[in-house]
C-alpha cells in the first residue's frame, strides 16, 4: 500500500448524477481532459483509500460525469459526496521547471528573505488568477500570501523551505 503523500488530487465527488451510479466530479486539476487517460483511481474514504476501475467518462461544462467500479445506484453513490479523488505519482502530468504539486509544498516552512519564520504553508487556495499561499502557526496568525514571482523567492524542497518576499500591507507588523 501506498503512503498517503503518494496520492495527489485530481478531483471532488461534488453529487450522485443520475440513477445508475455515475457521480459529478469538480476537477482540481489543471486539465480536466486528463481523466479520460485514467484507467483506475482512489477514492479517499473515512476509512482508508479505495482503488476504482474508472469505468466511463463524460464532461458537462465544468464537471466530469465518472462511472466507477463499486457505485452501481444512485443510493450507492451518495455515500461519496465530498470524496476526495486521487491518483498515484506515477499517473501525474508532468511538471515544468519550477513547478511543484501542492502536496509536495503542503507542511513546509515559510520564511522571508530577511529570514524570519512566518509559520508553516497549511493550505495553498487556487484562485484562477494565481495561487494564494495559506501560511499558519508564526506571530502574525495567518498570513495570505499570493504565489506570484514578487513574493515567492525559492521553494527548497530538500531543506523543506519556502522562501518569500513580503509585500507592503501582507501583514500587521504590529502583531
Amino acid at each position: 500500500m501506498l503512503s498517503e503523500n503518494q496520492y495527489l488530487r485530481v478531483g471532488v465527488i461534488t453529487s450522485p448524477h443520475g440513477v445508475r451510479g455515475e457521480v459529478r466530479v469538480f476537477p482540481t486539476t489543471e486539465d480536466p481532459k486528463r481523466f479520460s487517460d485514467l484507467d483506475r483511481v482512489y477514492l479517499d474514504l473515512k476509512s482508508g483509500i479505495s482503488e476504482r476501475t474508472v469505468e466511463s467518462v463524460r464532461y458537462q461544462k465544468n464537471m466530469v460525469l465518472i462511472r466507477l467500479s463499486g457505485i452501481a445506484d444512485r443510493t450507492e453513490a451518495e455515500h461519496y459526496r465530498n470524496c476526495d479523488i486521487l491518483i498515484t505519482r506515477d499517473q501525474a502530468l508532468p511538471l515544468a521547471e519550477g513547478e511543484f504539486y501542492i502536496a509536495d509544498l503542503i507542511g513546509l516552512s515559510v520564511v522571508s528573505d530577511d529570514g524570519e519564520t512566518l509559520g508553516t504553508l497549511a493550505d495553498v487556495m487556487e484562485t484562477g488568477a494565481n495561487d494564494v499561499y495559506i501560511v499558519r502557526g508564526g506571530r502574525y496568525g495567518e498570513i495570505l500570501i499570493p504565489a506570484i514571482p514578487d513574493c515567492s523567492i525559492r521553494t527548497d524542497l530538500e531543506s523543506g523551505v519556502i522562501t518569500v518576499h513580503l509585500l507592503p500591507g501582507l501583514i500587521d507588523k504590529n502583531r
